[in-house]
């Protein structure tokens, strides 16, 4: 399954948990839509280093389902995981906070 279907089916997913619109169903959207970001981010660094995900997982400290369960969207990690993530990727990691009036 390519990401873009993984979406459909995680939206779909949340259609069930809360009523479209309601608050809750509007952050488990944003959460399942940065997750999938997130996973897609890591699993284009990861192929482009030619790495298979078990050897990320040993560059990292970490088990192959556990980068699967990131590059599929599954879970949202840690700020320390996310730092042995980039680490293992050769890859800064960087947070922004932009204040909403400085937005492009």
């Amino acid at each position: 399954m390519n990401h873009a279907e993984w979406k459909t089916r995680r939206h779909r997913k949340l259609l069930g948990e809360a009523a479209e619109g309601s608050p809750e169903y509007d952050r488990l959207y944003e959460e399942a839509g940065l997750a999938h970001d997130l996973g897609q981010l890591v699993y284009d660094r990861r192929t482009a280093l030619g790495l298979s995900q078990t050897e990320l997982a040993e560059r990292c400290g970490m088990q192959q389902p556990q980068i699967s369960r990131i590059e599929g969207g599954g879970t949202v990690p840690t700020i320390p995981l996310l730092r042995r993530l980039a680490r293992g990727l050769d890859a800064d990691l960087t947070i922004n906070l932009t204040p909403h009036d400085e937005a492009a």
